[in-house]
Order: structure tokens, then C-alpha cells, then sequence
């Protein structure tokens, strides 16, 4: 009975993955068949509510993605037959969807035939305001909770609750299409599609659920290369994920632990990714049209040529972060700023920095005031802020690493960030 127990709660662990995996493929899907974002919604859930019941005894079809885009399918044409509303969009969607029937996929044949990037572009839309493109993309594409959307934005769950519902009514009631824009409207809805491709990054990089949200936020990232392949912005952007994947894999310990910057295991960093990535940074350095992506990519092309924490040229990395903090004067940049300062002039001139921003809801900002604090022999204050932070971070081993105090260490011992 035990082995039993236990081949369930597997099964709905993995059953748990392929929905992560699959929700934003199949959600993206649903739309462009039915046009309708709460019934695609409404219609996936179901979908996966039923794979919980029958997959633990029946175990898993063949194609787990099909199986969910059928029976999501399924599930909106008899919600669609029993509403009136529905049928007008039940024929059609019959039409679109027969070509369909056998994969149980939407064919991409090109990046504009992407229903994803489909799906980005239609919740980016100029008729939205930027946060509630980003909060509902991230919502639909990535299946994230509300809650897990309004800490990416560091506001509280029933602020982020409204903005999405609002965002979805507009999406309806100005009929909003659902298409990849024409290559003359590219760049005018270009900055909140790069701004959710780089947040889908960062949800796969800080969960150990979500892995294939990097790959993905890649994939997109490729996809927008090749249809604004002039535009440096995406590059660096591009550049930005490589340089960042290609150290993901020594970010954690064999024990789940978080292992920091200067503790890596440089050996374990992808050479391939690190020279795609600098020399799509050394295109745009050529191109001189720095942008805020371009500059974060240089900056971790920066810490890429270092062979040690020590090699690194903080100096530099101070100074591409002086043109990043004018390109886009945000607090988590200037944040981010303050620890490079720290690594040149020391914590307290760094700490001054960090004391000057209103972050007071951000684990990192904690985390590094505890950092800052603990270097400056400050402990009594080092643990509060650790504590603070702990309390804060979204995932168990940022919440284990900040409550006990950080890495082992020395007083005095140069600490980078949680990179």
C-alpha cells in the first residue's frame, strides 16, 4: 500500500511538471482556436484536472501535451455547446481546429506562425498599459499564480488579482486580435515582449520546478532575433540569457544548495553559450546603440572573462552600471549598482548606497544590507536583515541560504551577490 502511495504522489509530481511545461503551449493554442482567453483558461485547468484523476491509474499517454491540448479542446466545445453564445464560435473553431485533430498541437511553421510569441504579442498590446501586458503574459504563457506574478512586481496578490482581470476584459471588449504584429508595428510593441521574455527567465532560473522556462525564454528569444534580426536590443537580450544559462547549472550544489558567484565551479560554465553570447555582445558594442539589455549582457560578459572572483574588473562592471543606471534608473539597477561599488570602495561606502532605496518589500535588498552589515563587523544588525530576507525570498534555498547567515565566512571577506 505504501509503494502505492508513493507512485501517486510521483505521478502528480510529474503531472505537476508537464503542466508547467505544457500550460503556456496549450493555453496559447486554445486561444487561437477559440479566441477567447477565459474559456482557453478555464478549459486547460480542466484539462489538467482530469489528467490528476486518471493519470496516477491509468499512467501517462504517450504524448502528455496532445492528450491535455485534446481534452482542453474537448472541454471548450461542450462548454461552447451548451451556451448559446457559443455556437457561432464553435463552427469556427471547428474550421481552425480540424487541421489539428491528430497532433493535438498547433503546427509552427515559422516564427510568425508561433503561437506563443502570438500570445505575447497579443497580451503586449499598446491598448494595455506595460505592467498588465507583463502580468498577464507571464500569467497566460507561463501558467504563474497571481501570486507568483505580483512578486515579480513586488506588489500584493489582490493589486496584481485586478490588474489581470481588467487586462483580460480590455483584451475582449476592444477585440483585441491575436496575431504576430506587422514588421512596421514591431518596434513600437517590442520593449514589454523583451521585458516578459526576460521575466520568464528569471521565473525558470530562481525555481527548480520551472527549468524549461529558460530553454523556452531562449527559443523566444531566437524567434524575435530572426524577426527583427536589426534590432540590437534583442540581441542583447539574447546575449543576456546565454551568458546567464551558462552558469545555471553551478548556481546549486549537489545538495539543492545555492552556491554563489565567487564559491562556482568555473570548469562547470558552458564555453559554448558564454562565446555565442560574447560575440553577439561584441555585434552590438560594434553597432554603438547601447540599450539596457546590451548593457546587462556586457556586464555578465564581464564576469564570463574572468577566470576567478578575483580576476573580475569591478571597475568595469561599476562603470557599465553607471550607463545602465542612466539608461534605466530603477531601484533593483541601482541596487545592483551599490554591490559593484561595494566590490571597488568597500561595504560602507556601498552600504550608504543601499540605504538610500525603498526595496523594503525585495529579499535581495536585505540580503545584501545583511551582507554589507556582516562585513562591517555589524553582526547584531547582519542577522535582523538576514532574518528580514529569509522571510521574503520565494524559494526554499534562497529561504535556507539567507537564514543561516549567508556562506560560511570570514569577517572582511568579499561576498558577491546572489548572481
Amino acid at each position: 500500500m505504501r509503494d502505492e502511495r508513493a507512485a501517486s504522489r510521483l505521478d502528480e509530481v510529474e503531472i505537476g511538471r508537464i503542466f508547467r511545461e505544457e500550460y503556456g503551449r496549450t493555453v496559447a493554442a486554445m486561444i487561437r482556436v477559440f479566441g477567447d482567453i477565459e474559456l482557453a483558461e478555464d478549459a486547460v485547468q480542466e484539462a489538467f484536472a482530469i489528467a490528476l484523476r486518471k493519470w496516477p491509474a491509468d499512467g501517462l499517454p504517450p504524448n502528455p501535451g496532445g492528450w491535455i491540448t485534446t481534452t482542453a479542446r474537448t472541454r471548450a466545445i461542450d462548454r461552447l455547446r451548451r451556451e448559446s453564445r457559443g455556437r457561432e464560435l464553435l463552427q469556427e473553431a471547428a474550421v481552425l481546429a480540424s487541421g489539428n485533430a491528430d497532433s493535438g498541437r498547433a503546427e509552427e511553421m515559422g516564427a510568425v506562425q508561433d503561437d506563443r510569441l502570438r500570445l505575447i504579442f497579443t497580451c503586449c498590446h499598446p491598448a494595455l498599459s506595460t505592467e498588465a501586458q507583463v502580468a498577464l503574459t507571464l500569467r497566460l504563457l507561463c501558467g504563474l499564480s497571481t501570486v507568483e506574478v505580483a512578486r515579480s512586481f513586488l506588489v500584493a496578490e489582490a493589486t496584481m488579482a485586478q490588474r489581470l482581470v481588467r487586462a483580460k476584459r480590455k483584451i475582449k471588449a476592444a477585440r483585441i486580435p491575436y496575431r504576430v504584429p506587422a514588421h512596421n508595428e514591431l518596434p513600437a510593441r517590442l520593449r514589454p515582449v523583451l521585458t516578459v521574455v526576460y521575466l520568464l527567465y528569471n521565473t525558470g532560473v530562481t525555481s527548480s520546478f520551472e527549468p524549461g522556462l529558460c530553454s523556452e525564454a531562449i527559443r523566444l528569444a531566437r524567434v524575435l532575433t530572426s524577426l527583427m534580426p536589426n534590432e540590437p536590443e534583442i540581441e542583447g537580450l539574447l546575449a543576456l540569457l546565454l551568458l546567464t544559462e551558462s552558469r545555471r547549472a553551478s548556481r546549486t550544489g549537489p545538495d539543492g544548495k545555492l552556491v554563489l558567484l565567487s564559491e562556482q565551479d568555473r570548469s562547470r560554465w558552458d564555453r559554448a553559450l558564454i562565446e555565442e553570447g560574447q560575440a553577439i555582445v561584441r555585434r552590438c558594442l560594434r553597432r554603438d546603440r547601447p540599450g539596457p539589455y546590451q548593457l546587462q549582457a556586457a556586464i555578465n560578459a564581464v564576469h564570463a572573462d574572468a577566470r576567478s572572483v578575483e580576476e573580475t574588473d569591478w571597475a568595469q562592471i561599476v562603470a557599465l552600471y553607471d550607463r545602465l543606471q542612466a539608461a534605466a534608473p530603477t531601484p533593483v539597477v541601482a541596487l545592483n549598482r551599490a554591490i559593484a561599488v561595494g566590490e571597488v570602495e568597500g561595504p560602507a561606502a556601498a552600504l550608504a548606497l543601499v540605504d538610500e532605496l525603498d526595496l523594503d518589500g525585495y529579499h535581495l535588498f536585505h540580503g545584501t544590507r545583511a551582507d554589507l552589515l556582516w562585513r562591517l563587523g555589524r553582526e547584531d544588525e547582519a542577522a535582523a536583515a538576514y532574518r528580514r530576507a529569509a522571510g521574503l525570498a520565494p524559494t526554499h534555498a534562497e529561504r535556507e541560504f539567507l537564514r543561516l547567515g549567508g556562506r560560511p565566512g570570514r569577517r572582511g571577506s568579499r561576498r558577491p551577490p546572489l548572481l
